[in-house]
């Protein structure tokens, strides 16, 4: 990923958490620096309320928006009018957004057509439409850690629990990608396969399943065989990943 990117990070108020925000912040920061950080909302309402102090401390612009209609979302609209002239100022390289609306399904496809990298954030009970429609969807409940006492009263992070189960689906999808990657001994770089996933299913990641990273999710599966190589003329190693089984899938 290039971290280089330019991102405008368009948040609906409405509809996500404030408690998340430092560690959503964070995680963005892995896919570019968000040069555009907004917040659309009724201001003038108490449910907002804890989000002040917040956008203060991590730069994030308030943007008011008044319900002009009762049961309508005038927040939708600001944010994708806004996205939309972001997009047409070309000062940008991809989107977050962050939301659990499926409303903002069509948007990300019409940022995606226009060749922007979309970011999508929000809670699991997101609609599958708007996930698919991003390059990559992060769940909100896996960026939140949790604060524990060791024996000696002392407060350190811990991980969160397994969010979900490993389910044979997600295991064929993991092998069937794996066997898309391989040279003709059937060994796939990594990098490539966790790539190639997130292409198949934007919302995939590790850490739904209560691992931090990839090899330890192939580790896990019992089928798949991990190597480590030298990488040419650097000190760094690469890993591969090899199907056990002579079948592509299980």
């Amino acid at each position: 990923m290039n971290k280089d990117l330019n991102l405008a990070v368009l948040i609906d108020g409405d509809n996500v958490p404030s408690k998340y925000i430092k560690e959503m912040m964070e995680e963005i920061a892995k896919y570019g620096t968000p040069s555009i950080k907004r917040i659309y909302g009724d201001w003038t309402k108490p449910h907002l309320s804890k989000w002040k102090n917040i956008l203060l401390e991590n730069a994030i612009q308030p943007i008011q928006q008044y319900g002009y209609t009762q049961g309508k979302n005038a927040t939708d609209s600001a944010m994708i009018i806004d996205a939309m002239d972001i997009l047409y100022s070309g000062d940008t390289d991809g989107f977050c957004i962050v939301s659990s609306d499926s409303d903002f399904t069509r948007l990300a496809t019409r940022l995606r057509e226009s060749s922007k990298f979309v970011i999508g954030i929000g809670e699991q009970k997101t609609p599958e439409p708007f996930i698919v429609a991003c390059d990559k969807f992060i769940y909100l409940e896996i960026l939140k850690e949790d604060e524990v006492e060791d024996k000696k009263g002392k407060t350190k992070k811990k991980a969160k629990e397994t969010v979900q189960k490993l389910t044979p689906k997600v295991t064929r999808l993991i092998r069937q990608t794996i066997y898309d990657c391989a040279d003709d001994d059937g060994w796939a770089f990594l990098g490539d396969v966790g790539s190639l996933i997130n292409k198949k299913q934007p919302n995939f990641d590790p850490r739904n399943f209560g691992f931090y990273k990839l090899t330890p999710l192939m580790n896990s599966i019992g089928t798949v065989k991990i190597e480590e190589r030298q990488a040419p003329n650097s000190r760094s190693k690469h890993i591969f990943v090899k199907n056990i089984s002579s079948k592509n899938v299980d």
